[in-house]
């Protein structure tokens, strides 16, 4: 069910999705090969509106003057558009989601992954982040990041690439 993860050092995987909100609007089509010349962060979560989710999320937009002028920032999850145009509103994000309703980001950067709770055994998204050179190389990964650690751990990973 997932594909190996990339590594750091290798070329991320090529993507073309649907951009929801922050300045990309409702429904543009974002690529990977559009983004070039500028870093990257595809940060995948598990769910919209659930605790981890809003944590994180609203800490990138807590500190949104400091992260936008690192790099482009794009929040990942199996939602539906609308679902993220709610938590959007909802939360006020100003970063695009970009919807993988079909999982093929997830499964393309492996992290649709085998979960377990309370012994039931299931797939979802693993949290993590990738950080993206300028020439589409993966230059980090946050993986199994904390919400709360998530912010911090991503700064101190921009602040080496500038």
């Amino acid at each position: 069910m997932t594909t190996n993860r990339p590594q750091i050092g290798t070329k991320a995987p090529s993507f073309k999705t649907m951009g929801i909100g922050g300045k990309y609007g409702n429904g543009q089509e974002i690529s990977l090969e559009n983004l070039k010349g500028k870093i990257v962060v595809l940060y995948f979560y598990p769910k919209d509106n659930t605790p981890g989710c809003t944590k994180q999320a609203c800490a990138l937009r807590d500190n949104w003057s400091e992260v936008e002028s690192k790099a482009e920032i794009f929040g990942i999850s199996p939602d539906s558009p609308e679902s993220h145009q709610k938590f959007i509103d909802k939360f006020d994000l100003p970063f695009p989601l970009l919807s993988d309703v079909n999982k093929e980001l997830v499964q393309a950067f492996g992290v649709w992954v085998e979960k377990s709770m309370y012994g039931k055994k299931y797939f979802g998204t693993e949290r993590s982040t990738f950080i993206i050179d300028q020439d589409g190389n993966i230059r980090d990964i946050l993986a199994k990041v904390k919400p709360e650690e998530h912010l911090d751990k991503l700064l101190k990973s921009l602040s080496t690439m500038i």
